[in-house]
């Protein structure tokens, strides 16, 4: 057990998951937010990279909302148009840098189309370094596929292998004082049944508890990043934002440990305001809660804020404006009081995107 950083890793994880407040995940890759902008018609080059963080992480009062930041290296590293590191940005609003960690999935071969996350080899060099740089926590990604409702996906191998990575991974960070935030994401592409969706999920989730105690990690110090127990996006029935949040809490009661603080949901491709709305289900839901059910959302949090900016720099406050209230109903769901009808730029729109990788 990191007991070194015993109780600074519990602090950081309470803190991040502090009643109203949430995770803004800035951690796109170079060519994921090129992917973006290219939505906005703005070049992917370092400058415009840079002044859209700054945009996000200057936006005032954002810190009423949002506790922690993932952020991509380059990011972490990087500094502002007038010389100030992005880093203090953040810590001067009280606001905990956190760190990408992963280096993306690799093929598993010999499964269906399943895959590994890579990135364990000298992960506690980085870690020592983001830690001196001022990250306080990590994120890993493994993605699990549900590709058919024969139950023959994800498999064992796919589960396990990630299971292990997972927990091997967050073993290292609190090593060296970063808390791992453990992202098991079972894909919502496909025509699976939310029952299906739940089963799968309830299967993977075991199998990374299971890894971590095996790991000797400290739960309290860690925090969990899961998917929203949803059918698939083929799926010809849809459910209600309630029945997600039933099928979803229902999942982390029987395999989520009470130790663990915090559960920060990823969006997986919803639309904005589908995402605060089904988030605000499950806070409302009368029942068995041991854990801050909050947000850890990208494109969920983003996507107005980004059609609003388009690259120009008079579009900057009403950018922020957008991400201010995005934030602000994602606070109220956390505490499932949000009365629903934020209204963005593009919050109907869905963020879906097939085999989503970042």
């Amino acid at each position: 057990m990191a007991m070194e950083f015993a109780a600074e890793l519990i602090e950081t994880a309470r803190a991040i998951s502090a009643k109203g407040k949430g995770i803004l995940a800035a951690d796109e890759s170079t060519g994921t937010i090129g992917k973006r902008f290219a939505q906005i018609s703005v070049e992917n080059n370092q400058d415009n990279r840079r002044a859209y963080r700054e945009l996000l992480f200057r936006t005032e009062g954002l810190e009423q909302y949002i506790s922690g930041v993932i952020t991509y290296e380059e990011t972490l590293f990087d500094t502002t148009a007038d010389g100030t590191p992005m880093v203090d940005l953040l810590k001067a609003k009280g606001i905990i840098p956190g760190i990408k960690v992963d280096m993306g999935v690799q093929p598993l071969f010999g499964t269906n189309g399943e895959t590994v996350t890579q990135g364990i080899t000298d992960l506690g060099k980085r870690c020592a370094k983001y830690y001196a740089q001022g990250a306080r926590f990590a994120k890993w990604r493994a993605v699990l596929h549900i590709k058919d409702g024969s139950g023959a996906t994800p498999s064992q191998l796919a589960i396990d292998q990630n299971a292990a990575t997972l927990a091997r991974y967050g073993a290292i960070c609190q090593a060296n004082g970063l808390v791992p935030i453990i992202e098991p994401e079972v894909l919502m592409d496909g025509e699976h049944t939310i029952e299906h969706a739940a089963a799968c999920t309830e299967k993977v989730l075991a199998a990374v508890y299971k890894a971590m105690s095996d790991h000797h990690l400290l739960l309290e110090g860690t925090l969990l990043k899961p998917n929203m127990v949803r059918a698939g996006e083929a799926c010809p029935t849809t459910a209600s934002p309630v029945e997600i949040a039933m099928a979803t809490v229902r999942v982390l009661q029987h395999v989520v440990p009470v130790a663990v603080p915090g559960i920060t949901f990823l969006s997986g491709g919803m639309s904005e305001e589908d995402a605060t709305v089904t988030l605000d289900a499950m806070n409302k839901l009368d029942t068995i809660k041991p854990w801050s059910l909050t947000f850890s959302y990208g494109r969920a949090l983003q996507q107005s804020c980004l059609k609003a900016w388009l690259g120009k720099p008079e579009n900057v406050p009403a950018a922020q404006a957008e991400l201010t209230k995005r934030a602000k109903a994602n606070s109220d769901a956390q505490q499932g009081i949000y009365a629903g009808g934020v209204v963005g730029a593009a919050s109907a729109a869905s963020t879906f995107v097939k085999n989503y990788s970042y």
